[in-house]
């Protein structure tokens, strides 16, 4: 295949919306290649390795632990970046953005903390950071954690401390044979999370020997999370970089500055991110807001073809929006919100989407529990189980996502009906007594 035809850089925009980024179109056998020759090169000499989300709040973790363990900096100058508009591995919303492609890991709050993986990727994957660290950084989405794991597992050395961030299983028995072989590479292993977590699962992984760690979603970020758990005197600039991270993570939107940092971790290196934080803290140098301020120009412009798509449809007395289109998910779910969304759903390219709430519905997790993914109660993702073959991707993209639609659709129905089962169900027993 030609590279000018997956290579969608220089597509017009309104294509450009309807397509998947380069990524996508990596088979999975290459990039995992390209993944073990990273993660073994980071490792190389390590004492202690990071896999977190490689969104803003799990990049500030990274951040956070090179500190409390005087890891060196490594602080790029301008010139040193690419300027490369690709966007990184995920991932939703997400990946996406948590959630994964079994919970749309995203976060966003993210997708870019649910779905994720290379499907909404411009470039391939990055290269390993030129400067060795002791705190070495595994970038994971949700999906695949187990895998970030395994690699820890056969690349780390004997004794390594790990920290697993911003990352939630759906279930145990996804990681559950590579939780097993980190822990007997590890020395110790701590997991640190703000997700949504089932009372089994994080019960399996303390009683594999994990110090589990999970705060409220509603009131901390991972960040938030990391910070209280190290044992560690931070200065005021993390302080605030925990702070300002939750302004972004869980959507508050109080302080503008959290916006750059979602931005720019969405748009740079991973390992390029922690070590501007590092050194500038929430403040970005004048070279980073310039280049933010270029990549926001098309940023809204996509913004605004997934907001002209779309619908708002009633189910069981909420009002749903739904669109579809290559975006930023948290700013459409507003945009339709102030349209009178009482949530929104965003279908993404790559075949996976972004489910945002309200104060009027906050069952998100629940509707994309039912269609492979997972999340908040107000921010989830999922990837839908209906993919046989590059037919039916196609038909995803000139359908502008009409099937996925529909299933989240048919979930958002179930998901109203068994709540109002339940209550008819309480209001019986409460008539028993």
């Amino acid at each position: 295949m030609y590279d000018e035809l997956i290579d969608s850089g220089d597509l017009p925009l309104a294509r450009k919306s309807v397509l998947p980024g380069t990524g996508f179109f990596l088979p999975d056998t290459l990039e995992e290649d390209i993944e073990d020759q990273q993660t073994a090169a980071a490792l190389e000499g390590a004492e202690v390795a990071v896999i977190a989300d490689p969104d803003a709040d799990g990049l500030a973790c990274v951040a956070l632990v090179r500190e409390a363990y005087g890891d060196v900096q490594t602080v790029p100058e301008p010139d040193e970046t690419d300027g490369d508009d690709g966007q990184q591995v995920a991932d939703a919303d997400a990946a996406d953005d948590q959630p994964s492609e079994r919970a749309d890991r995203t976060d966003d709050a993210d997708e870019e903390s649910v779905v994720g993986g290379a499907g909404d990727t411009e470039q391939a994957l990055e290269e390993p950071e030129p400067t060795p660290h002791s705190v070495a950084l595994v970038p994971a989405s949700p999906h695949d954690v187990e895998d970030a794991l395994a690699r820890v597992a056969e690349y780390g050395d004997e004794g390594i401390d790990v920290f697993v961030c911003d990352l939630a299983p759906d279930r145990y028995e996804y990681v559950e044979e590579e939780l097993a072989a980190a822990l007997e590479t590890a020395d110790r292993i701590a997991w640190y999370d703000h997700h949504q977590w089932g009372d089994d699962v994080a019960q399996a992984v303390r009683e594999a020997g994990v110090d589990l760690v999970v705060g409220d979603s509603d009131e901390e970020c991972s960040a938030d999370v990391v910070y209280r758990s190290l044992g560690y005197e931070f200065g005021p600039m993390y302080e605030e970089l925990a702070a300002v991270t939750r302004d972004h993570d869980l959507w508050l939107r109080d302080d503008p500055r959290s916006d750059d940092l979602a931005d720019y971790a969405y748009w740079t290196d991973p390992a390029e991110y922690v070590e501007i934080v590092r050194e500038y803290g929430v403040d970005l140098p004048a070279w980073v807001e310039e280049y933010i301020a270029e990549r926001r120009i098309e940023k809204e412009a996509l913004i605004d073809q997934a907001v002209g798509r779309a619908e708002l449809r009633e189910i069981g007395g909420y009002t749903v929006g739904i669109t579809y289109g290559r975006c930023s998910q948290n700013e459409v779910a507003e945009a339709m919100r102030e349209q009178g969304a009482d949530a929104s759903v965003i279908v993404k390219p790559a075949g996976s989407a972004s489910i945002r709430g309200t104060d009027a519905f906050d069952r998100c997790h629940e509707v994309a529990g039912k269609v492979n993914g997972g999340g908040h109660p107000k921010a989830a993702g999922c990837k839908p189980d209906i993919y046989d073959d590059m037919l039916d991707y196609a038909t995803h993209w000139t359908t502008r996502g009409a099937v996925t639609k529909q299933v989240i659709l048919d979930a958002f129905r179930a998901v109203v009906e068994d709540a109002s089962s339940d209550g008819d169900r309480g209001d019986e027993s409460t008539d028993d007594r």
